[in-house]
């Protein structure tokens, strides 16, 4: 995959698949900016893809706010003249694991602010961007949860169903103008966010492995892979669509 000197931008690149997306551009050679909410872990990640010989420039950013998104992109395209890739990685989960009708009201607004709204004003700052400098690449990072019933967990369900609409629209609508945008949807990927699924009972890393027919949980890498081939032109004629990385457990 040729990314090297693409400016990159990747939001929630503090830790998991964000920051292994971030270190595996940093070692292709591309020019990473590692936004996340946690300046510590974002300037800890910038400092492993420094270390090891790559480019890499933190910047703290709360995506639920769109003139943080406006400043991510403006600063930026000030220090590198451009967006070529916008990975849209960051996402929380719901404190509680509870069914439709308990669903608490905070866990519904967190989480659609962060997973939906958040991508929404991140696809349309980089978009308008990416307009004015003639093409552009963007992917969402979606999930197994958008693309079939997930229960006790509404609101992560129905973002990551947006995200995956979303994807799929923007696409339709800037095909023409050199701008590709896809998703990939990991499945049960070791994470915060699983460990945070595992904390449920002592047995859950076992039922859930029972339902993924490779017998494991992916790795954050593993996605990372994917995210960078999307990027890439190896996957130049590909647009609008979902990547399912999931060890077959939609099957």
């Amino acid at each position: 995959m040729n990314l090297k000197d693409k400016i990159v931008i990747i939001t929630g690149a503090g830790s998991g698949i964000g920051a292994a997306t971030a270190k595996l551009f940093g070692t292709h050679g591309a020019n990473v900016i590692v936004s996340d909410i946690n300046m510590d872990n974002a300037n800890k990640v910038a400092e492993e893809i420094n270390t090891a010989g790559g480019t890499a420039t933190a910047i703290k950013t709360d995506v639920t706010k769109f003139e943080e998104v406006e400043s991510l992109i403006a600063d930026t395209v000030s220090k590198y003249g451009s967006v070529d890739v916008m990975v849209n990685n960051a996402g929380i989960g719901g404190k509680h694991q509870a069914k439709t009708a308990d669903h608490t009201h905070d866990d519904w607004h967190n989480v659609i602010a962060v997973n939906q709204t958040g991508v929404f004003y991140c696809m349309q700052a980089a978009i308008k961007q990416m307009i004015s400098q003639g093409k552009g690449n963007i992917v969402n990072v979606a999930s197994l949860a958008g693309l079939k019933a997930s229960g006790n967990n509404l609101s992560y369900s129905a973002s990551k169903f947006a995200v995956v609409g979303m994807t799929k629209s923007a696409a339709l609508e800037y095909g023409r103008k050199k701008i590709r945008i896809n998703a990939v949807c990991p499945g049960f990927t070791n994470s915060a966010l699983l460990e945070q699924l595992l904390s449920v009972s002592p047995d859950m890393g076992s039922k859930l492995k029972r339902f993924i027919p490779m017998g494991r949980f992916g790795e954050a890498d593993e996605i990372a892979e994917a995210i960078c081939w999307l990027a890439s032109e190896n996957s130049k004629f590909i647009t609008g669509q979902t990547i399912t990385l999931d060890g077959g457990t939609s099957l």
